[in-house]
This record gives C-alpha cells, structure tokens and sequence, in this order.
C-alpha cells in the first residue's frame, strides 16, 4: 500500500475512533432507542400452547395472560392476594341454590347446596387487538410469515357470547384442554357436549363452529351478561375466573386460521392469539425473539391506589391512577445459556435477571442470620434485589404402586420416613440452592391458608423441635426405621440382598451431577444404594403416567391461592395412573380423601383449618412424598424499571411496570464505551513498522530520478 493510502486509512480510523466514542457498538437491539418505553426479557424454549383453551405452563402464562382479559384478576399490591374485577364490570353475583331452588345463605353447609349460579357482567366497550380476523375483506398475502402481513385488519366489541363460547371450547374434541375433567366434575354440560361434538367434529381441517352447540349450565343473559350454573358448589371457581381458561375469544378467529394454506405456515391461536387483553403479540420466532405489542384497543384501566404496608414507602403508589400499560413493547430475546444472559443484565440489556447458582456470589453476600443484601458492585449500579417467598413446593415422590416403597403397610411406610430422615434437605438448600429455600413440612407453602408457624407447623416424624427451631432428626433414628422396615445396614433381613432403590429423571431435571452424586451420597449414609435412571422428557413423562417410576422429583406451582390447590396433589381419585390426574405419587387414604371432599368447599374458617390440620398430620404419618423445600426466589432488576412487585399468583403483571428509558439509555451508555485507545495504539505501531520501509522507498525513488538526470 502506497504510504499516503496507509496514513489516508489510519486517519479515517481515528475518525471512526472519535465519532464512536458516544455510541455503543455492541449493542443487541441495533436501531432500538434505549431510551424507549421498552422491556427487554429473555425466553429459553418458545411456548407450546398460546391458545388459552390448551396453555397451562408457567412459560406460556408469561404470554397468555398479557393478551388475554378473563372476568377476574389478582390485586397487583395487596397481599394476601385478592381476586377483583379485570374485563367484569363487577364482581360476579353468586346465588347457593338448595334442593327447592330457594336460596341459600353464604354460610350454608356444602351438603345442602345443590347448584351455585355466577352471574357475570361485563365492562361495555371493550374491543379485541386489530387483526385480520375482523377485516371486512381481508386481502391474502402471496408468502404470509407474521401476523402482520395481512394489511387488512379490524376489531369489533367484546360481548357476553365470546366468554360463553370459549367455556365451549373446553370441550373441543381437538383442543384437548387440561382442566376439560376437571371443570366437567362441576359443569357436567361440558362432558355432555364433548361427547356430541367427538362424534360430529368433521374432516380435522374444518373449523367446528361452536355457536350452535348448546351448553347445559353457560347461558348468555344479554349482550354484557352470561351466566354459569355448577353442580353443588366450588369455592375455587372464581379463582378460576381469574385464568385465560375463561378469557373471551372471538369465533372470527378460529374461523379466519381456518383459512387454507394458514395452518401449514404456523397461523393459529397456538401461535398467533387474538385478545382483548393490554398486550398483542406481534413477532414469534421461536429460535429468536418475541415481542408483546401495546394493544391500541386495550380498556381504560387505571394503577391502584391502594396496596400493602410499606408499598407506599416503596414507591408502588406514585402512579395511582394512571392509565395502563405503561410500557410499549416486550421484546423476549431467546438465551440458550445463563451466562450470556448474566452479561447482558450486567451491561444494561436485560431488565432483570434471576440469580444462578455461578452467579450468587457476585450478586448477593450474607450479613449473618440468614439476611442477605445486594453486593457493593451491584449496589454501585443501581440494582436492586428483590425477594420473595413462592407458592411453591419441589418434592421427591414416592410410588405409592411400587412393590418396595409404596403400599400402607407400616415396613414400606418406616422405609419411606427413613429416607425422608437421611436425605438433608437443609444442606441441599445450601449448597445447590445458596440458600434460596424453606424447608417443606407438607405440601403447603407459606402464605396460604392452613399453613402454620413454628412448632405447631413442624413434620413431627422428620423433625424435633429443639431450641425454637426445627432440627432434623439424627441419622441413627434413619436407621432404626430401617431396620423394623426390613432392612437392616441396608439389606433384606430375608435374603440378604442389598437394598436397591431407583429414581427416575429427565437428566437435567436433577440439575446434573453434583446434584446426584450429592443425593447417592445421601442413601449412602443408611448403607442404601441409589441408582439414577435418566431419560427424556417425554419418556419421563411417560413412566409417571403409567406408574413405572420408584422415586421422582416433582413440583407444584399455585395456580391459585388456596389450600385446595395443593391438597388435591394427593387426592386418591387424582391418581396419575387412575384418572391420569396430578397425583404423581398414586397416594390414597380414604380419611383424607373424605376429609378433602369436605374441605374443598368450605371457606376459611376454624373448622376448616382443624380439618387441614388433620389432612397434614395423615400425610406426614404416611409420607407419601419426601417434602423438599419452598422456593424462595431472589430477582434482581435495574433501578430503571418501576412498580415491580414479586409475585407468581398474579401473572398479569406487565401492564403495571414501567421504565424510565432515559436513565437506562444514560447508564448503558456509561457502562458500554467502546475501549478505542488500542486501535490508536494499533495505528501508531502500524504507522512506526512502515515508517522505515516508506523512507527507504523514498530515497531510492530520489536516487533513481537523480540517476536518470545525471544520464
């Protein structure tokens, strides 16, 4: 290169260089205004199903519930939490119906009411997200690949008829919704029409309208009213009001994907929902991005003014009554691994973050007492550390149909306590959770009702209560237990032969091999040998269903806040292998199978906490499952994001957080300077090394030309 071109390139770089010191250059979202009313967050695997009739997983809710209004939503601040209205222009008037038809009471006995009717009105004006479903000549593009390809687009108002004929879609043959059993235990009309429509569905490629079908118990009052009438009565329902389950959906959209050519290009409510909700999803490239768009039809809704001690103080008050949402757009980028992720976070990409276990240390530090706070480092940022207890409980079941470990025979029940005694769930916590977790006593969690405080509440045959704490039992009572099960030092006290046990998992679904050798160690400690067998999902999935498992790790997230919600994880006729219900475990105990029948419907009250006191104190005597631990979750957010308040109950929580776009913009930019002096450096050293070599070209040039002359 001639010298002048190679100084000509080094001073355009040292122009890249100054015009580059104000801008990020690594920056993910290129053409993206940091400053804009956008959240960024994170995806591992797109959602299966986005079809409210079908979604019933904690990733697709994170969706679901931004796009979809049902009648009822969870105050976002009080807690404990409470149901209120969300597209019902009220709460639901309730009438208890005796075996006359007269009314009955709020406090009548279960026994005596035969039918509960909910009447529900709701807001007027509401309108769907504009898509092309609502056209009125909808024009098809050559190569649709988004929903925002078909230009043509409408809306129309939502009317008691949409809530009615999503109820029907329950019980669409094709649909196979979850809670279809479930539901139909209370509204036996939905069996009754599934049945009819199983025979009359059609060629599967046919949309199968459902508006002339008519459903026994749902009735449409008038253009805001529609009632629905229960067996007996169901407390719980109205939790279920508050779920996309019971969202409106609009017969123009099953009608519209039904369109040829559109379900071979992935156009469907599984993948592209149509709702009323404050959110609309926009992009879908499940190997990519997602993206939540403000629905520009959404209702008037307002932040609440009022919420829990302290939340004022917090800052969760300061946008009392201002309309919602506040954010613009979601944009949900897919990460693969949690590092990048963690980096992102650090680096002003990502709102929030959870913490990994690689990453708690620079995150959190103790202070003594089990009290942890953010570390200087993330302090020095801004980031704020927000802790919460879940409704939530991870367990070990035991196979209530295996020939070793289940049964009610008192051996299998001594064996199954014994293992409950080794495994130390209390150093699990420790170690692979950094302390993130409450030991578990029974399948409910703090928070709910039923739950109890301190010695009262402690497992009394895992636990003693020693200096106003629980403390596990000693290993030696471990063994005791084991050897009046048979098994003494670990061996069959007929045979001789070692004790074996087996658990089956997904492979990752342990959390790997720590964790493993961890729990063989574990066994090894009531001379009891361990062996893993891993699989995939699916087959995992299908050893549960069929009750081929031993041993297996399991969890339950509320779906809603009662008692009810966890207690029927054991119910005998929610048998996995009987009914194909959520009782993993197989358990049956005919007392509290009957004492959960009377406690579902009860309301809160002494009598029902002395019933699910009982209900406990059989299933800690019968262990049906080793009770593991309550999540507690830590999350970390950026000062820029505003009214966030943990929760897992409430999920439609995007509407209500905010963000100040001009700080984030300020700190990403403060946190992501291009490092430019080493391509300063670089140039100079490039310039030095040809410095020589031009000032020898020169001179020779100088000599050739004055040869030339003198020739």
């Amino acid at each position: 290169m001639p010298f002048r071109r190679l100084v000509s390139a080094l001073i355009c770089l040292a122009a890249l260089v100054g015009s580059g010191c104000g801008r990020v250059w690594n920056d993910p979202y290129p053409g993206e205004s940091a400053s804009a009313a956008v959240l960024y967050s994170a995806f591992v695997n797109r959602p299966k199903h986005l079809d409210p009739v079908q979604s019933y997983s904690e990733n697709e809710a994170t969706f679901t519930y931004q796009i979809y209004e049902p009648p009822l939503q969870y105050h976002y601040l009080k807690r404990p939490y409470a149901l209120e209205p969300a597209a019902a222009d009220g709460m639901p008037e309730v009438r208890r119906l005796g075996a006359d038809g007269e009314a009955l009471p709020a406090d009548a006995p279960a026994e005596a009411i035969v039918a509960t009717e909910y009447t529900i009105r709701i807001r007027e004006g509401m309108r769907y997200q504009p898509h092309p479903a609502f056209a009125e000549q909808p024009r098809m593009p050559a190569d649709p690949r988004r929903i925002s390809d078909f230009e043509a687009t409408g809306t129309r108002e939502v009317v008691a008829e949409d809530f009615v004929y999503q109820i029907k879609r329950l019980a669409h043959p094709r649909l196979h919704s979850p809670i279809l059993e479930l539901i139909a235990g209370y509204l036996p009309g939905l069996r009754t029409l599934h049945q009819r429509l199983q025979a009359e569905k059609g060629p599967a490629d046919q949309w199968l309208d459902l508006r002339p079908y008519p459903l026994d118990g749902v009735e449409v009052i008038d253009r805001y009213t529609y009632r629905i009438r229960l067996k007996g009565t169901y407390p719980q329902f109205l939790y279920w009001l508050a779920m996309p389950f019971f969202a409106p959906v609009p017969y123009e959209a099953e009608r519209f994907y039904a369109k040829p050519g559109l379900a071979e290009r992935n156009f469907s409510l599984d993948w592209w929902p149509v709702g009323s909700g404050p959110y609309m999803l926009v992009e879908n490239d499940p190997n990519s991005r997602m993206a939540l768009v403000r629905n520009p039809n959404y209702r008037d809704d307002r932040y609440p003014c009022e919420g829990d001690a302290g939340d004022e103080a917090a800052g969760l008050l300061a946008d009392c009554g201002k309309p919602m949402p506040f954010i613009d757009k979601v944009v949900f980028a897919r990460e693969k691994e949690s590092i990048p992720y963690w980096n992102k976070f650090l680096q002003g990409y990502y709102d929030a973050s959870g913490i990994s276990s690689d990453n708690f240390d620079q995150a959190v530090q103790s202070v003594g007492d089990g009290d942890v706070r953010i570390t200087p480092e993330m302090d020095a940022k801004g980031i704020e550390l927000v802790t919460s207890v879940a409704p939530t409980v991870m367990y070990m079941g035991f196979n209530m149909l295996d020939p070793v470990l289940g049964g009610d025979s008192e051996a299998a029940r001594k064996l199954r306590l014994a293992i409950s005694i080794a495994i130390d769930q209390e150093e699990f916590i420790s170690i692979f959770r950094n302390g993130r977790g409450v030991p578990a006593m029974h399948p409910l969690p703090p928070g709910l009702f039923g739950y109890r405080e301190g010695e009262a509440g402690i497992n009394p045959h895992v636990y003693d209560w020693q200096g106003g704490r629980a403390v596990r039992k000693p290993v030696s009572e471990a063994r005791r237990l084991l050897a009046e099960a048979g098994y003494p030092d670990g061996r069959d006290a007929a045979t001789g032969a070692p004790l074996v046990i087996y658990l089956d998992t997904t492979g990752t679904g342990l959390g790997g091999k720590a964790e493993v050798d961890w729990l063989t160690k574990q066994f090894r400690k009531i001379d009891v040998q361990l062996v893993v067998r891993a699989t995939d999902y699916n087959r995992f999935q299908d050893k549960i269903r069929k009750g081929n498992a031993q041993i297996f790790y399991w969890g339950w997230n509320a779906d809603y806040p009662d008692p009810e919600n966890f207690l029927f994880l054991l119910h005998g006729p929610q048998g996995k292998v009987a009914s194909q219900g959520e009782n993993a475990a197989n358990y049956r105990n005919d007392e509290f199978d009957a004492l959960f029948e009377r406690m579902k419907a009860m309301p809160d009250s002494p009598e029902r906490q002395a019933i699910i006191d009982r209900m406990l104190a059989i299933l800690q005597h019968d262990a049906p499952w080793n009770w593991g631990f309550y999540e507690v979750v830590y999350s970390l957010q950026h000062a820029w994001i505003t009214n966030r308040k943990p929760g897992k109950i409430a999920r439609n929580t995007l509407k209500y957080q905010g963000i100040d776009g001009a700080l984030r913009a300020q700190r990403r930019a403060e946190w992501n300077r291009p490092v430019v002096w080493p391509l300063a450096l670089g140039g100079l050293l490039l310039l030095a090394l040809a410095w020589p070599a031009w000032s020898h070209y020169r001179r020779r040039e100088r000599a050739t030309g004055l040869a030339a002359a003198e020739g």
